[in-house]
């Protein structure tokens, strides 16, 4: 498996949708998600420093998760099934107190007393708490090579700038009539076509 990070969120110069931009360690493949733009500002408001004024969604969950006793271990994007990534999240209770840092549970090591949890989630929904508990992302070899495009950081600092530029400039109303456009699904995800691999 390997351990990948957020590099930002684009926006595919076809179809205007966002896309969550995952990079390798070595800075050479990025994997591209594409999701919807209320996704896409779920991962950017766990990307921004600044917490909101009122949680959100993923917040809430994460909060949830501590009152639950459970911590999210890792994010795991494990296949690519009829163009959707699927993405397990792997929780386990959190462990007794660390004495060597107060205030701060330990990670349990004891699988035997201390099964894992494994839920199946959306890759965005994973990556969105993963960037709120500073849990790691792992994607399996395979999807990454199958996946994965030539790394661009100017084109990448281009698109990440237009699509601020973009959530800058519309406004919730916007946002709303400009998602009841998309063709509907299941989940409310747009219909990205068979090409575009995403997150549904």
């Amino acid at each position: 498996m390997v351990e990948m990070q957020v590099a930002g969120i684009a926006l595919d110069a076809a179809s205007r949708s966002p896309i969550v931009l995952l990079r390798d360690p070595s800075g050479r493949r990025q994997v591209p998600i594409w999701i919807d733009q209320a996704q896409a500002q779920n991962i950017l408001a766990g990307l921004n420093a600044d917490p909101p004024p009122r949680p959100l969604s993923h917040d809430l969950m994460v909060a949830l998760l501590k009152a639950g006793g459970l911590q999210l271990d890792r994010v795991i994007i494990h296949a690519i099934e009829a163009s959707t990534f699927q993405a397990v999240l792997k929780l386990s209770p959190v462990g007794p107190k660390d004495k060597t840092a107060p205030g701060k549970p330990k990670r349990s090591t004891s699988p035997s007393h201390t099964p894992s949890i494994e839920l199946d989630a959306r890759p965005s929904d994973g990556i969105a708490l993963a960037l709120r508990t500073g849990s790691p992302i792992w994607m399996l070899e395979e999807v990454v090579a199958d996946a994965s495009i030539p790394v661009d950081a100017e084109a990448d600092a281009d698109e990440q700038a237009n699509f601020r530029r973009f959530l800058d400039q519309t406004s919730p109303a916007d946002l709303v009539r400009h998602l009841s456009k998309a063709k509907p699904e299941a989940d409310g995800a747009p219909d990205l076509g068979e090409a575009s691999p995403g997150d549904h």
